[in-house]
């Protein structure tokens, strides 16, 4: 073989080995350039998963005789803003008409047993802004108000709260978190609720209702005990027939007994928008002012006269 022969050869050779290495690279990076764009479709086409909305609670207005001669059902209700207890107007003509009619079947001759239990829910998260001792009790007291300004008796109505996690608000309301059940009164209820009314009245003439507030102030600051009371008032009241209270409004011994006297029907009168504001009826509420003459303390030091100065809630 000559040397040129040999140098084409090597040339050759070259380029042969060159190609391959090409061939080899090219279907490489087409190879990665695929594997990249799948891996993209596939992101493309599974997208991470979103969590869907909560849906918000929309509990109806539906009313139920147990004799079966009477029904009423709208999806309309009483709504309630988040942490409130007051009825969000405006109130659905709906309702309106429901209530009429549930008023006609309880004066109907032979529904006189007939009784209702309204239930008000409320959620975890919100906060009890009423002087009840839960909010859901707020609310059915406020419905209750609203079924006796229509002219259906407070004594044929029980209320209730309840605790309910379930509860979606839509926004900031909640949509109908009420709930009522129709019932023949048993036998025995009466003779019960009169045991548990006097009860409550022998319990509050031994330990009266006492609040502490300064003028001026936007609420109340009640304990567990004093809410429980309130609501004890509550019950009395729509359960009684006649039933009224008295709130005394008392002062310590700074000033003269004049002005002590008006100070004591001011605080007096501060109790009472306070307990209307919350659902007892003001027709029911009677002030008068003690001033300076039942002190419980010592009038000598700081702490006995923030004691005197107080208002007390007692039955007539």
């Amino acid at each position: 073989m000559s040397k040129k022969t040999g140098y084409l050869l090597g040339m050759l050779l070259t380029i042969v080995i060159c190609m391959i290495l090409a061939w080899i690279f090219c279907c490489n990076t087409t190879g990665n350039s695929d594997l990249q764009n799948n891996q993209r479709e596939t992101t493309i086409d599974n997208p991470p998963a979103v969590a869907a909305p909560e849906v918000a609670t929309s509990m109806a207005f539906n009313l139920k005789g147990p004799d079966g001669n009477f029904a009423f059902n709208s999806n309309d209700n009483f709504n309630f803003n988040t942490s409130s207890f007051s009825i969000l107007p405006p109130i659905s003509g709906k309702v309106t008409d429901g209530v009429g009619e549930l008023k006609a079947y309880f004066e109907t001759a032979g529904n006189e047993d007939k009784m209702m239990d309204i239930t008000g829910y409320y959620d975890s998260g919100e906060k009890n802004t009423s002087a009840f001792a839960d909010l859901g009790l707020a609310r059915s007291n406020s419905v209750k108000n609203y079924f006796v300004d229509q002219g259906i008796p407070s004594s044929r109505i029980n209320t209730y709260g309840e605790l309910r996690a379930s509860l979606v608000p839509d926004g900031n309301v909640y949509k109908g978190p009420i709930e009522y059940r129709i019932f023949n009164q048993a036998n025995g209820d009466l003779d019960a609720t009169n045991t548990a009314l006097q009860n409550i009245e022998n319990s509050l003439r031994a330990d009266p209702l006492v609040l502490y507030f300064d003028y001026g102030e936007a609420s109340v600051t009640l304990s567990e005990k004093q809410r429980l009371q309130i609501g004890d008032i509550s019950r009395y009241l729509d359960k009684k027939e006649g039933a009224t209270i008295t709130v005394e409004g008392h002062t310590d011994s700074q000033g003269s007994l004049t002005t002590n006297d008006r100070l004591g029907l001011e605080r007096a009168e501060f109790a009472k928008a306070y307990l209307a504001n919350n659902g007892i009826p003001g027709s029911k509420i009677k002030t008068v002012s003690k001033g300076e003459r039942s002190p419980i303390e010592t009038n000598d030091t700081e702490e006995g006269r923030n004691k005197n100065r107080r208002a007390v809630i007692t039955l007539n």
